[in-house]
């Protein structure tokens, strides 16, 4: 996509992630709607004043790790992990030998109630992105130590239109939606073509209100088996 004259680049239109030409397609508009160029303005005065998550290059790593032809499951989740060396882009994922945030434990011990599957050795959700799981977060920044701080600065359209599109050009796709801020975006899903799962936020102040023993995962991949898709190897 060329870019305009007299208009500075924006971070989104630099992403590895519009090498995928679907998400690019898909979402290629989103940069020049006014939102989206306050948004990256504000994004690159952040990111040099104080420490931002996860690094400006990963971003975007959700896309570039599930191409929208694969993508069978979105998970949303809140803003990314506000603590050093946990956020890489992935909701609810942190990078190899990176200590289990309470979020993220709780996700993994609801895998083991509901499919007997061990505690994993590593909290990369990588693998199920490359499964065509969307881990996508509705705020896709945060300072460090400071939550929701980059909250309602444009980032919540940006998803809202990610989540949109996704509704309208996909079919049989299930969406997670855990916690109020995510459930709020059952009103973007067209449920006569796609499937919705809902529950409470793994997070420790409001698991035990439906997170746990939700059994989500072997829901998703009961929809899949009937669908006639390969299952999330969770």
């Amino acid at each position: 996509m060329k870019r305009p004259p007299n208009r500075r680049p924006f971070y989104f239109c630099k992403m590895n992630f519009i090498q995928d030409k679907d998400w690019f397609e898909l979402l290629k508009h989103q940069c020049d709607q006014e939102y989206f160029i306050k948004l990256n303005s504000f994004i690159e005065k952040r990111y040099q004043e104080v420490t931002c998550f996860p690094s400006i290059n990963e971003i975007y790593t959700a896309f570039e790790k599930c191409p929208l032809s694969e993508l069978k499951v979105v998970i949303l989740g809140q803003d990314p992990y506000h603590g050093k060396g946990q956020a890489h882009g992935l909701a609810f994922s942190v990078n190899d030998r990176v200590q289990y945030p309470p979020s993220l434990q709780n996700i993994f011990k609801e895998i083991k109630r509901d499919l007997g599957i061990p505690i994993p050795n590593s909290g990369s959700l990588e693998r199920w992105a490359n499964q065509g799981v969307l881990l996508l977060n509705t705020v896709l920044s945060v300072e460090e130590g400071k939550a929701d701080s980059h909250k309602n600065m444009g980032w919540e359209l940006f998803t809202d239109a990610v989540i949109t599109a996704i509704s309208q050009k996909k079919d049989n796709v299930i969406f997670l939606l855990w916690g109020n801020k995510a459930i709020i975006k059952k009103k973007l899903i067209n449920l006569d073509k796609h499937v919705v799962l809902e529950t409470s936020h793994p997070s420790p102040l409001s698991v035990y209100r439906g997170f746990e023993g939700c059994g989500h995962f072997s829901e998703t991949n009961r929809i899949l088996r009937e669908k006639g898709l390969a299952e999330i190897q969770w």
